[in-house]
């Protein structure tokens, strides 16, 4: 590869582990195919301008801070851990199970006394965001001890090791299902878009990052989405766009030698169960649903 072809590279990191997976169908809808290998941490794109490391959510933000990575995806809640000094470009509302935030929640035992945080004074709490909870409960007045873990932290505290623990999650359902409680929510977390300030300030790579995130958006906002078409008679067309949910007006074309119309919508997928039939109704015909893989 020539010099100059060198200069016109992004190093983009990607989430390694629980986001990796949803990441890279992220980017597939976007444009961008990801292909990671098996023994290493550089997985192929088809795109010359970009090159692609894994590392973990967890060290992300640090990296792209030092200038390891020009830009990378990471949880607002490691960027505030790590209190790292980056551009957040965008929020992206995507995660391993759900297209919501995550939570980071202080749980405690089913059966214990505790009902607020205040009750915990002078106890102990298990987290791996240290930092984030040592500040939390710092700034409320209350005098906890908090201690790093590794990992099977909802076991701490069944097993009688801690008081509490500070835990992440999308639905509660792993936490209940270990017999906890949760009595409070710290923090709400997605995935966000950062950059090195640096790389920022060049022209290049900025406007490379504000592409790749312009169709990140775009497929984000393309999933709760459909495309609708059908046919409606002319003098019935008044009657169907009595009920035609639209982020825009809809498009309308006269079918060649008929006093029919062809008439395309965009609309959310939620509505197209109660919409479809009150369409028939109305006289529509041939109606077609179909997925958008980007709204810009």
């Amino acid at each position: 590869m020539s010099a100059i072809a060198n200069e016109k590279v992004l190093k983009l990191g990607i989430p390694k582990g629980s986001l990796q997976e949803a990441t890279i169908r992220l980017f597939a809808r976007a444009g961008w195919k990801i292909k990671p290998h098996h023994r290493n941490y550089f997985p192929e794109v088809n795109d010359p301008e970009l090159q692609c490391s894994l590392c973990r959510a967890q060290e992300m933000s640090r990296y792209v801070e030092n200038g390891t990575f020009d830009a990378g995806l990471t949880g607002k809640d490691w960027i505030l851990e790590n209190e790292s000094d980056v551009v957040v470009v965008s929020d992206l509302i995507y995660s391993k199970v759900s297209n919501r935030p995550a939570r980071w929640v202080l749980a405690v035992a089913g059966n214990s006394p505790y009902k607020r945080p205040e009750d915990l004074a002078g106890k102990k709490i298990a987290t791996e965001l240290k930092n984030f909870t040592v500040k939390y409960f710092k700034n409320a007045g209350i005098p906890v001890e908090v201690e790093f873990s590794w990992g099977a932290t909802e076991a701490k505290v069944v097993e009688g090791l801690v008081d509490a623990i500070v835990e992440v999650t999308e639905t509660g359902t792993t936490i209940r299902a270990h017999g906890l409680r949760i009595i409070a929510e710290l923090m709400q977390s997605n995935t966000q878009f950062i950059a090195n300030k640096k790389a920022w300030e060049d022209p290049w790579k900025r406007q490379k990052i504000e592409t790749i995130n312009t169709l990140l958006q775009g497929a984000l906002r393309a999933d709760k989405l459909v495309g609708l078409k059908m046919n409606v008679p002319k003098d019935k067309m008044e009657q169907v766009m009595d009920v035609l949910p639209s982020m825009t007006a809809p498009t309308v074309a006269h079918l060649y030698k008929t006093d029919w119309l062809s008439v395309e919508i965009v609309v959310e997928e939620s509505q197209v169960r109660d919409l479809i039939p009150e369409l028939m109704s109305r006289g529509a015909e041939a109606i077609i649903e179909y997925s958008l893989n980007k709204v810009i």
